[in-house]
């Protein structure tokens, strides 16, 4: 035991947050750490008691000092004289750092399905040859800075153009071999043509990570996601996903399930139904979210939860999906990083790039002017607009005084959704922070419901 550690004066972080459940565990969160903590019932009163601003100095026994080291190790307890202030700030300028890149990119502005709450107007095709001569000539020159890049591929439904993602792919991942730079990526798709070859040909690409949308049963997620003309789409999606179990290759697809006042029964009754195709393996990961008024055509109609009905349901529909014997998405620990729950496009290294070479912050404000910051040459040069990039990445915690002093500040910097306070004025807080109790019963529970099947696995 290091007597000086428990000399020192010690207070509990500003940053920390605590849940308990119906067994009496604790769980502790920092968010300028990450660390997630839980504790049984019997160590809840002595935590509890090392987080008292008298208990940090007080060696009760050899057991306390120990519990207390660790509190100190994962940043639950700061030096009295810490100005953890300071130190959210300099997490804060830390994101501006030159070596680290993420793109989003529009490979199609097309898409094969008309969704009734979708906001994109599909205004475009394919990307250009000259935007993806342009893209390979930057990052051949840029890659050369990064230490890492992340590549989204986006759309439209980007798996319309398989071709240019394999092009774009094998040049960028050439950059950044040459210059020693880790490339990773990831894909938001339909499904629909997320073939078992397809699928193969992404993983060799380096796409590790999916998303796809599944809003309920048969004919609730064909109402919901319909083909462009007409035409459902479940099952093919269904059939497509049932064929990956059998790839023997590391992936993670998140199943996204969108839900509004039209469908809240209807995912309580899918999820068995997940259970029974997916709860035996846990690369595939469920991911509950309320629709939204992102700006389509269709927004006056939609049947969109108020704020209340959101904050429960998405937890509740958690709850029951681990309790199912289902994996959660792990974009709900992620939000809980340092800087997990900021926006991409709040964070001055990421850029959209539209298929006709015109860059963007955010991909859901396409047509709003302050979102278009200018251009990409087939050259592979670009025209920037620096006064648009900074509405974007310093409406956050620099001007919100709340934001601030807030328990979440590392995580979200104020800066969860810029496009939200832009059209509201209001503060965006993500449904972690606003519900981190059981935000961290959530993660508690999974990681319970992991180790039981581990223990079963093991016998």
């Amino acid at each position: 035991m290091n007597r000086d550690v428990i000399r020192d004066h010690w207070k509990p972080s500003r940053f920390n947050a605590q849940s308990d459940n119906e067994e009496g565990a604790l769980v502790l969160y920092n968010s300028y750490t990450g660390a997630i903590a839980s504790f049984t019932g019997e160590e809840r009163n002595r935590v509890l008691e090392c987080l008292h601003p008298r208990g940090a100095e007080e060696v009760v026994d050899e057991g306390d000092a120990e519990l207390r080291s660790g509190l100190i190790e994962h940043g639950f307890l700061v030096r009295e004289d810490t100005d953890e202030l300071r130190r959210a700030l300099f997490l804060h300028q830390s994101m501006h750092a030159q070596d680290t890149m993420h793109l989003v990119l529009l490979v199609t502005e097309a898409c094969n399905f008309r969704c009734n709450y979708c906001y994109e107007h599909f205004p475009r095709a394919s990307m250009r040859q000259d935007v993806i001569d342009g893209l390979e000539a930057y990052m051949e020159d840029r890659a050369k800075t990064l230490n890492r890049l992340t590549i989204s591929w986006h759309g439209g439904e980007p798996l319309l153009v398989p071709h240019i993602i394999e092009r774009l792919s094998r040049s960028i991942m050439a950059s950044c071999e040459r210059s020693g730079a880790v490339y990773s990526a990831e894909m938001s798709t339909n499904g629909y043509y997320l073939t078992r070859e397809r699928f193969e040909q992404m993983l060799d690409l380096q796409v590790e990570r999916f998303m796809v949308t599944l809003d309920g049963e048969g004919q609730v997620h064909d109402t919901r996601r319909g083909l462009h003309g007409g035409g459902g789409t479940y099952q093919t999606i269904v059939d497509n996903l049932l064929s990956l179990k059998k790839v023997n290759r590391p992936f993670e697809i998140n199943l996204r399930v969108n839900f509004d006042n039209s469908n809240l029964d209807s995912v309580s009754r899918f999820i068995p139904v997940l259970r029974d195709m997916f709860g035996d393996d846990p690369r595939f990961k469920v991911y509950f979210r309320p629709v939204g008024c992102m700006g389509g055509e269709n927004d006056l109609n939609l049947p969109v939860c108020d704020e209340r009905t959101k904050d429960i349901k998405i937890w509740e529909f958690n709850e029951q999906a681990i309790a199912a014997g289902l994996t959660v998405s792990s974009f709900i620990s992620d939000t809980l990083l340092p800087t997990g729950a900021v926006c991409y496009a709040a964070k001055p290294n990421s850029l959209v790039v539209g298929s006709d070479g015109l860059l963007y912050k955010c991909s859901v404000a396409l047509e709003q002017d302050n979102n278009r910051l200018g251009l990409i040459h087939q050259d592979g040069t670009l025209d920037m607009d620096y006064d648009k990039l900074a509405l974007w990445t310093t409406s956050g915690e620099e001007s919100d005084e709340n934001c601030q002093a807030c328990f979440f500040r590392p995580a979200c910097q104020g800066n969860h959704c810029p496009l939200f306070r832009m059209r509201t004025g209001q503060r965006p807080c993500s449904y972690e922070k606003r519900q981190i109790k059981r935000a961290l019963r959530t993660i508690w529970l999974q990681n319970e419901a992991d180790e039981a099947k581990e223990a079963v696995h093991s016998k």
